[in-house]
């Protein structure tokens, strides 16, 4: 009996340590719960992050983006029922397998994936779920501590209680850092394929999916590129082993040829943009248009835009065997001012020529410069023609109306006399206005300016119609104004010549329609205001005139490229002296079309007029513009 009843008190006193031990260890870990969790961030954060959104600019449509800009993160939001469902299995398999399973924590996940990472010595699998992986870079440190890590698991389980495991993935696919300071597959999709993550293929969820355990290491741009298909092929087997897709599905998205977008850059219509964020950043102040999440529709044609811009790599080649390296264009919308396309330079992702040139300064082509907005010392030409036979139309004259076309010494302007040429050193004696104009001829052009407008009201006439640029004192100006002896912009001269497509009616250029906040409330819609200014008989003369092909085919030939036989398109080129710019403008009542081109340095090019210079492009543009845009 006594023996029996020592066994029972020794019995009895292990399970009495055990219970001890039990209740210590949960009083201990009440404490360290109690300790840790007294200074947490709130889990409640992740659904404050969806108002965090870039700023998108669209085209006119709404529906091509052409730039997403950014606070210091880079992000653009998206809703999990949006995405393909690989992209969330490749992501699932490549991170969290049991992502559906557990409760925040997978303990043998973690002695699975030691054991594993010990046995091959790589990088394949991590040990944290996306739940841990989404507290830990969202909410706590990189410092690697007991403290830390605590942290990290009562945040987990919180995080768990809180939301469901769709809200978590979704949290997780927008914050997931992806290289630099990209944040999220919807900003990583534009950034590296230069598309939305709901048009990702298998190949590239799996590529994105591949970089998340080391942004930078497997950069699609570093030296990793062999490590990172090595990962994206392990992630695509494992799919496919998983279910998630067929061996044939497999085995398309292991043939896939991806192709990435140029580093760090995602952009369309690279000057357009530029030029509506300079409006926005005036109007609204950069930190406000960086961190509202805008959404804003421009006025630009994106078909037209990336036919110009085809166009324009084309034609420059050929252009360059004339010394003229640069280019610009633009098309507008004349009756309500609506800005269509906009290229600055022949190619804004391109390098400076020459070699080594400091850019802006002695380059023939500097990519950056929008030559369509600066100055930058651009005289018209003869397409300045145009705003003075339009002053003298206003003074009653008209296309009938004779002058006569013979060598005439003008008188001393300057410090010499001036004694002008026509451009093929002939005189044709009594012309009229329709002829002179349309023939682009010199002396008649200088009379007319002299005799029937008038060098101030030409002046005022022009500024009234959208030429910005003509504010020298008056005394700068003399008989060589009618010739291009001023200086312009290519958009003022595109949108001036608007007026006479819109009859007489000016409406500015805009390139903005509205502005709206992330959920649809307008902070602004564009209104388009027009203000006549030329009386429609004037600018329906010139409109006429420069529409003749039978009057300018003396000089230009019977099917120039000016010529659009089943059109009536009105057109003038211009030539600048040492041909240091050529120009090509033309209009109908739907699009107003003007083309430079030139240097930046505004180093001569060869000696051929605008027409051969311009004039192939500007035909080009216009064609498509005709086709896209007539209604």
């Amino acid at each position: 009996m006594p023996r029996k009843s020592s066994k029972s008190s020794k019995k009895n006193l292990f399970w009495q340590i055990v219970l001890f031990g039990f209740l210590s260890l949960f009083v201990l870990g009440l404490f360290v719960f109690i300790f840790f969790a007294r200074d947490l961030p709130r889990p409640e954060r992740f659904g404050e992050l969806q108002t965090t959104r870039p700023t998108e600019i669209y085209d006119r449509t709404g529906e091509v983006l052409l730039f997403e800009i950014f606070g210091e993160e880079k992000r653009s939001m998206i809703a999990i029922e949006n995405l393909p469902g690989h992209v969330l299995n490749a992501i699932i398999v490549a991170e969290d397998t049991s992502f559906y399973k557990h409760i925040g924590i997978d303990p043998k996940g973690i002695i699975r994936s030691i054991l594993a990472n010990i046995r091959t010595g790589t990088r394949g699998q991590g040990g944290s779920t996306i739940s841990q992986q989404l507290i830990r870079s969202s909410l706590l440190t990189a410092k690697k501590t007991i403290a830390r890590k605590v942290k990290e698991i009562i945040l987990t389980l919180e995080l768990e209680r809180q939301y469901s495991k769709e809200e978590i993935l979704e949290f997780y696919l927008n914050q997931v850092p992806l290289g630099s300071n990209v944040y999220g597959v919807g900003a990583a999709s534009q950034l590296y394929f230069g598309k939305r993550a709901e048009e990702l293929s298998v190949a590239e969820a799996a590529i994105l999916a591949a970089m998340i355990q080391a942004p930078t290491y497997y950069s699609p741009y570093g030296n990793q590129t062999n490590e990172l298909h090595e990962r994206k092929e392990w992630i695509i087997n494992r799919m496919e082993g998983a279910g998630y897709i067929t061996e044939q599905e497999a085995l398309a998205a292991t043939n896939e040829k991806l192709e990435f977008s140029q580093p760090l850059i995602a952009i369309k219509a690279p000057h357009f943009v530029l030029y509506v964020l300079d409006q926005l950043f005036e109007e609204y102040g950069e930190e406000f248009v960086r961190a509202e999440g805008l959404r804003i529709q421009t006025t630009l044609d994106w078909n037209l835009q990336e036919k110009t811009e085809e166009l324009v790599t084309q034609i420059s080649k050929m252009n360059a065997g004339f010394a003229a390296h640069n280019t610009a264009v633009v098309a507008i919308n004349p009756q309500n001012g609506e800005i269509l396309t906009m290229v600055g330079s022949r190619n804004w992702f391109g390098t400076s020529f020459p070699e080594g040139c400091t850019a802006g300064i002695d380059c023939k082509f500097d990519p950056k410069v929008n030559v369509a907005t600066t100055l930058t010392g651009r005289q018209p030409g003869s397409a300045f023609k145009p705003f003075v036979y339009a002053t003298a139309f206003k003074n009653g004259y008209d296309g009938n109306t004779t002058v006569i076309d013979e060598e005439t010494n003008f008188g001393v302007w300057g410090d010499k006399e001036y004694i002008p040429q026509n451009y093929d050193g002939k005189f044709r004696g009594e012309v009229n206005l329709r002829q002179a104009l349309a023939q682009s001829l010199n002396i008649p052009s200088i009379k007319v300016l002299l005799e029937f407008a008038g060098i101030k009201e030409s002046i005022d006439t022009a500024t009234e119609m959208g030429i910005s640029t003509l504010n020298r004192p008056l005394s700068d100006y003399g008989p060589s104004l009618v010739l291009g002896g001023g200086e312009v912009r290519l958009l003022d001269l595109v949108s001036a010549y608007g007026v006479f497509a819109s009859e007489g009616r000016r409406t500015p250029p805009i390139s903005i329609t509205s502005v709206k906040r992330s959920d649809g409330k307008v902070i602004r819609r564009y209104e388009k205001s027009s203000i006549q200014v030329l009386s429609p008989v004037a600018a329906k003369e010139v409109t006429s005139i420069l529409s003749d092909n039978e009057a300018r085919s003396a000089m230009f030939g019977s099917h120039s490229l000016l010529y659009f036989p089943e059109y009536g398109v009105s057109a003038k080129t211009g030539t600048t002296q040492e041909f240091r710019d050529a120009w090509t403008i033309g209009y109908t009542a739907n699009v107003t079309v003007g083309v430079w081109v030139g240097n930046n340095d505004n180093t001569p090019m060869a000696e051929e007029p605008g027409v051969v210079l311009a004039g192939p492009l500007w035909n080009g543009v216009m064609t498509k513009a005709l086709e896209l845009l007539t209604p």
